[in-house]
């Protein structure tokens, strides 16, 4: 057997599922996995820019090899079709020369939308989100327009190699400006910003901050968490930014947040919103119905919580762990990965529109409402954390459990 086609081949499939997004725990998977199924062990080490990888042949040599983790994209197809391939290439154990024949023909078959849709799902999020926060439709349709401003800079900037913080404060900025300059058409700018702001919201980084803590990959936890806080002062510096040139330009002044329309227009515009989500994130097939389901299931059990008298700290950590839940038993079901279904499901729950009025009250010097606000965005993403670290620990010993008691003797 060729072993340096061997590594090359599970290092190239490892690479190309944290190029897409997945986990480093699932990168690392990845490897030990393929080399087990050959009864080879693998030394695996993966943060978010590196990975490495060293095996012994039964000869005693040792190989090794190492790839350079560039900027993540958000193709969740391209974790889970990678994700098939490695649980083929382990049951069905072929010479390597033929898996990596296999490799390329899931190149060939990645599925992916084009830039109309990707605009698309970018405008869907951000007026679904804009009338799901209390906008009226005509807000929202002003905030489907900075999203489709936000996914014209990504998907330039993105192409020029442009770093992702930056791209976050340019676009950022630009729909910020935009939906200020509408206000005085009179559109609610504070509504139309932050149903556009959750598009740059980092949920699928926050996500797998988590789970790489989860699972005792720390160093990549705290590399992805810091990214997360990083995106979120870009977000606010964006923002804030765009403020202080409006009110200079047009004396513009914070608006009022509406009332919530309602559970029903919420769940429906919670389906709006992420349909698009599914777009950007690249979710094809069936599972995207599943992680729509999911979404709207989250939000009913948040709307419950609510109704019985809970807060919106323990709603969040109630509807978390419900998505949380919801995620691994699709995962089980449909054996895929759980995070496509966790990313989407826990979408309504972010805190958006705090990380927006907790930056305009800073800007505006109103410490009062920046401590409020400030306090209240970073407890319900604590207390999303602890759902999600809660479920995924839960599952992971009953993983372990199952795997002891299944081994034989």
């Amino acid at each position: 057997m060729d072993y340096n086609v061997l590594l090359d081949l599970a290092t190239e499939l490892a690479y190309r599922q944290a190029m897409a997004g997945a986990e480093t725990f699932r990168v690392e998977e990845c490897v030990n996995h393929i080399m087990a199924a050959y009864d080879l062990k693998a030394e695996v080490f993966s943060i978010p820019t590196n990975l490495i990888v060293n095996i012994e042949t039964p000869e005693g040599d040792s190989l090794t090899t190492m790839r350079k983790i560039g900027f993540h994209g958000n193709d969740i197809d391209a974790v889970e079709l990678y994700n098939n391939l490695s649980r083929k290439i382990c049951r069905e154990k072929p010479e390597p020369h033929i898996a990596r024949q296999w490799l390329k023909d899931a190149d060939k078959s990645r599925r992916s939308y084009g830039l109309l849709t990707y605009l698309l799902g970018h405008a869907m999020g951000a007026l679904g989100f804009c009338y799901f926060f209390g906008g009226s439709l005509t807000d929202s349709l002003c905030a489907a327009l900075c999203g489709v401003i936000i996914g014209i800079i990504n998907h330039f900037l993105s192409k020029m190699k442009v770093n992702p913080f930056f791209n976050t404060i340019v676009a950022s900025f630009l729909m910020s400006i935009t939906a200020y300059g509408f206000s005085r058409c009179g559109i609610n700018a504070d509504m139309t910003i932050v149903g556009a702001i959750m598009i740059l919201v980092p949920g699928l980084l926050f996500t797998n901050a988590l789970r790489d803590i989860i699972f005792g990959d720390t160093n990549s936890g705290i590399n992805r968490a810091v990214q997360v806080l990083l995106t979120a002062a870009a977000i606010a510096l964006g923002t804030t930014t765009a403020f202080s040139i409006g009110q200079s330009l047009w004396g513009i002044t914070s608006q009022p947040q509406l009332a919530y329309p309602g559970v029903l227009p919420e769940c429906i515009a919670t389906v709006i919103a992420c349909t698009g989500f599914l777009f950007v994130f690249n979710v094809h097939g069936y599972g995207s119905i599943l992680c729509l389901i999911g979404s709207v299931f989250s939000w009913l059990v948040y709307s419950l919580a609510e109704h019985f008298g809970a807060g919106a700290i323990m709603a969040s950590f109630m509807a978390t762990i419900a998505a949380a839940s919801y995620a691994e038993i699709m995962a089980r079901i449909r054996k895929y990965p759980a995070l496509p279904y966790l990313v989407i499901s826990i979408l309504p729950l972010l805190p958006g529109a705090g990380i927006y009025y907790t930056a305009n009250s800073l800007v505006l010097n109103d410490m009062h409402n920046f401590g409020v606000y400030g306090r209240s965005t970073v407890s319900v993403a604590g207390a999303m954390a602890v759902g999600i670290l809660l479920v995924s620990t839960i599952v992971r010993l009953l993983t372990v459990w199952i795997r002891h008691v299944k081994k034989p003797g």
